[in-house]
């Protein structure tokens, strides 16, 4: 006899599994065959390869290692592998019903094997192919976004036409709240800082969801410190843009220059020129724009621990929260995510999604760099294989928080780490300042 808990378990992975999965046929709705294959930049794969390697992971993984089967269609298991095609080379594919085929085939086999499989066992297992997916549906909008800019040599026009239907709910709320000003027409200039007393909190997880570089969860100590209540806005970062911060190289680290120099950048990737956007969050600046613009202002970005305790700590009931708001799982009145908006979204659009310190946002809408490497967590085990998080331990990488518009439920959480080098710009990433606490 099945154990209850085993049971439910089981059913909640099928829940996600499906949920997931509706996502990403959601994502390749209308996408027409050059779109499919093309690769939009030299660092990122073709939409379509992402699909198809969707499919190879949760076959190689489950099917062919777990419950000892054969591969379900062995033609492509060189093409969407990631160790073998370089990305240039992932641009001749199979046509998207033919992939959706592939992943329509593994999936029945899944779902057959999930009746019987040892869950207790397994699951971080299952969670870990889950949110393979998501993190794969995450590349792939925003490899649809670069390609969208290049295409139309904008982004603004874009994000308009995917936020009328947001703000047309958001004036009728506010308006049936006697409020007939939207908040997007009052520009935030300033984001007031939220002190984080000294103390103890854990950062971590070792849930079955935690994926390996998110363990062991673990004590960590922090000096009192201030971090701002919401990410730095467009409308705040073009007073740098406009003050010659991309000219002055009083702003930048030696590294940031070099890249400056190389880059010849002048605005962030996803800018807009609409004052539509003044509060959304800026998107699309590397680790360095954003280290320039915190020396600017006279603030620095956070550590890694001090973004998660401002995020899931609540002092004043001494209690780790999963999420800012609690333990209620993300939907779309806490946060942006998931392409519910397909864009960002006003850094003060979601109250209750607040964390008990104060903090908005932090989950959703943009990435977040942080000050931080990405390094190993004590008691650190490579999980399910040392590619995964172990290689990139290189001293090189900085990590980033809270996930963006594109991420989705499975891979939203307080404790989740993303990492890139700090030159990176195409991916749906922002940042908000700390600084030290002067009594």
């Amino acid at each position: 006899m099945i154990s209850k808990s085993i049971q439910s378990c089981r059913e909640a992975i099928y829940r996600d599994l499906q949920q997931c999965r509706r996502g990403t046929f959601k994502l390749f709705t209308d996408i027409d065959y050059d779109t499919f294959c093309r690769q939009a930049h030299p660092d990122f794969s073709p939409v379509g390869w992402h699909l198809g390697h969707i499919a190879y992971t949760e076959d190689l993984w489950l099917l062919q290692r777990c419950a000892g089967l054969k591969p379900v269609f062995p033609q492509y298991h060189q093409l969407f592998a990631a160790d073998i095609l370089p990305k240039k080379q992932r641009v001749f594919l199979p046509t998207l019903p033919e992939v959706e085929l592939y992943l329509d085939a593994v999936r029945k086999k899944v779902l057959d094997y999930l009746e019987v499989a040892p869950i207790n066992e397994q699951e971080r297992l299952w969670r870990f192919i889950i949110q393979h997916e998501s993190q794969h549906c995450e590349t792939v909008a925003f490899v649809l976004q670069m390609q969208r800019k290049k295409e139309e040599g904008s982004s603004a026009t874009d994000l308009v036409t995917d936020l009328t239907d947001f703000r047309d709910v958001r004036d009728r709320r506010k308006k049936k709240e006697g409020r007939l000003i939207a908040d997007y027409q009052l520009p935030i200039t300033d984001s007031p800082a939220i002190e984080i007393p000294a103390g103890e909190f854990y950062m971590g997880s070792d849930a079955a969801e935690a994926l390996d570089n998110e363990r062991s969860r673990h004590l960590c100590y922090l000096e009192a410190y201030l971090i701002d209540r919401y990410p730095v806005t467009c409308c705040q970062y073009r007073d740098f843009m406009e003050s010659g911060g991309y000219q002055n190289p009083d702003w930048w680290s030696a590294d940031g220059w070099k890249w400056l120099q190389g880059e010849a950048v002048s605005q962030p990737l996803y800018w807009s020129e609409n004052p539509a956007f003044s509060n959304h969050p800026v998107c699309g600046v590397s680790w360095y724009e954003a280290e320039a613009y915190c020396n600017f202002i006279g603030k620095r970005l956070p550590s890694e621990a001090e973004w998660e305790k401002a995020a899931t700590w609540d002092a004043t009931n001494q209690t780790y929260r999963i999420y800012p708001w609690g333990e209620e799982q993300p939907n779309g009145s806490l946060c942006n995510h998931g392409n519910n908006i397909a864009n960002t979204s006003p850094v003060d659009a979601f109250p209750k999604g607040a964390s008990a310190a104060g903090c908005w946002d932090m989950l959703g809408n943009v990435w977040e760099w942080t000050a931080s490497t990405f390094d190993a967590y004590p008691g650190f085990e490579s999980s399910p294989y040392r590619g995964y998080s172990q290689v990139y331990f290189d001293g090189e990488h900085r990590v980033l928080k809270g996930g963006s518009w594109a991420t989705f439920p499975q891979a939203l959480r307080s404790s989740f780490r993303n990492w890139y080098y700090p030159g990176v710009r195409q991916i749906v990433a922002g940042f908000r300042c700390a600084k030290e606490f002067a009594r």
